[in-house]
């Protein structure tokens, strides 16, 4: 009795060591977290990077979770490292400060920092606040509507090509840009609808406008020259589709207007 009980622990402990993964080649793990420890960067205000719970301080975000859960495949401790906005997680990401975000994978920035393959899409659109008058995106292209944007972002840079006759307002951050909506120093914010549905909590009876302009397909970024991780951090970035937590990721960071990702 003594030794079938015995063998079958011995089973399940060998089972569980067969399915859990085991730690990649040292010289992967020093490219993708130099120094042993895996450094997330990360900015405030996006569920797709790092959200705060207004009630308990809980943080959360796609980004924290899927750093997290690299640094565990890795066998590396996680660092976070706290910027204003993307644009300047990217930055780091270039001076060797960072080594892991999530972010729009656009051929401007893939010239900077080298792309897995999309995780998830998020639609693009404008978020308006409370008693405009604004109620569709063909309202907004209109002389003396100021149209906010993050400075550095994407849509900084793709908007003026849509919109011919509003003003493009650039925002130092996510929080200028509410202080602004609700000042009324801008007509509209841009930017992609899972940070527009987390502004539209704070700032009530703003509204997010039906439509979208465009779509960000986010994926996992990692600096250039780092070629000896990017097969496994693709890797990664499919059994974190596969197994589901890029899922669970958005839903505990309450991610909303996100779509089926595809290769952009």
């Amino acid at each position: 009795m003594m030794q079938r009980a015995l063998t079958a622990i011995l089973g399940v402990l060998l089972a569980a060591c067969a399915a859990a993964p085991s730690l990649p080649d040292p010289a992967i793990r020093a490219a993708l977290a130099p120094g042993g420890t895996l450094r997330v960067g990360v900015y405030p205000g996006s569920p797709t990077s790092l959200v705060r719970d207004a009630a308990s301080g809980e943080i959360k975000g796609v980004t924290i979770d899927l750093g997290a859960a690299m640094a565990a495949r890795l066998g590396a401790a996680v660092e976070r490292v706290e910027f204003r906005r993307i644009a300047e997680v990217l930055d780091a990401m270039k001076s060797g400060r960072v080594d892991f975000t999530v972010s729009n994978a656009t051929a401007a920035r893939a010239k900077d920092v080298d792309f897995t393959q999309p995780l998830l899409a998020i639609e693009l659109g404008y978020l308006v606040p409370a008693g405009s008058t604004i109620r569709t995106l063909a309202d907004l292209d209109q002389p003396g509507i100021r149209v906010g944007v993050t400075q550095g972002s994407t849509s900084q840079r793709t908007l003026p090509g849509l919109l011919k006759r509003a003003a493009i307002e650039p925002a130092p951050t996510l929080e200028a840009a509410k202080e602004m909506l609700s000042q009324r120093k801008l007509d509209a914010f841009a930017t992609n609808k899972a940070i527009l549905f987390e502004m539209s909590d704070a700032l009530p009876g703003s509204r997010v406008l039906d439509g979208r302009w465009g779509l960000e397909h986010l994926a996992i970024a990692i600096p250039k020259g780092r070629a000896q991780g990017l097969d496994y951090a693709r890797r990664f970035a499919a059994d974190a589709i596969a197994d589901g937590s890029v899922a669970r990721a958005a839903e505990r960071a309450g991610l909303r207007g996100s779509t089926r990702a595809e290769s952009p």
